[in-house]
Parts: structure tokens; sequence; C-alpha cells
């Protein structure tokens, strides 16, 4: 791997932590009914935790000399984590939230390993870090899931 390839994966990674950012606050807001509370709340507090990944990883393409991509370098691609037209349908964003955390695990993964190669200690430090927490997110809402297919 090169160095050219880890920050393209970070740049990546930048990208999906900003669309995150924005699909986590937008459901936070649209849902309604009794069921919704608890993931709003929790979507509410991954938010900032989100923001300050991509401020990290943000940091981390300043100090290899690139910039963070701006929104004109953005295309979406949480297509289920949209929020649904019934705002009551909650296992629709659960499932959604799940996609988003295991694309970023899969993200955060090949950055370790990439960074690795590059001999970028630094990096890989970082989305070790990083990827216990979208672990630790994707738990969260696995326990989610299964109350609702529980029910």
């Amino acid at each position: 791997m090169t160095s050219q390839e880890v920050t393209d994966l970070l740049k990546k990674a930048y990208g999906d932590e900003i669309e995150t950012v924005m699909n986590y606050m937008t459901n936070s807001i649209v849902l309604d009914g009794i069921h919704a509370e608890e993931i709003k709340e929790s979507l509410q507090a991954d938010i900032q935790e989100e923001l300050d990944h991509a401020q990290m990883i943000g940091q981390r393409l300043k100090q290899l000399d690139e910039r963070p991509p701006g929104s004109a370098d953005f295309t979406a691609h949480q297509d289920s984590l949209q929020p649904p037209e019934d705002t009551t349908n909650v296992l629709s964003v659960i499932d959604g939230v799940l996609d988003a955390e295991e694309d970023a695990i899969e993200t955060y993964r090949s950055l370790v390993d990439a960074a690795e190669e590059a001999g970028d200690p630094v990096t890989e430090d970082l989305a070790v870090t990083i990827l216990a927490d979208e672990e630790a997110h994707r738990t969260e809402f696995r326990g989610f899931k299964k109350e609702y297919d529980d029910s």
C-alpha cells in the first residue's frame, strides 16, 4: 500500500463521517412515536462522536499535507439511512445505521491495513481508535434491532 492509498481511505472516511452526521441528525429530528425516543436519543449522542471522528481525520489529512474534502468533493452513499417516508418506521433507521456502521468498520479495517503497510503508525492508531467506536455503535444498534425482531 502507498501513502496515497492511505490518504484516499482517509478522505473516504471523512466524507462518510460527515454524511453520517447529516443522516443521524435528520433521523433524530424526523422520527416519531414512543418507540422512536430511545433511537433518537442514541442518534443525538452519536452525532458529536461522528463529528469528532471527522475532525480527527481532517487533522490527520492536514498533517499528511492533504486537505479534507469539501462539499464539492462529496458524493452521498448512505441510501439506506435516508429518513423514512413513514416517520414511525424506526426499524428502517436501525437497519440504515447498521449498514452505515458496517461500511465504516470495513473502511477503518482497510485503513488499519493500509497504514500498517505504508509504515504510518499514527494513522493506524487513529483508525484503530475510531474502529472501536464504530464497532460499539454497531453493537448498540444490533441490540435495538434484536428488540424489534423479538417483538
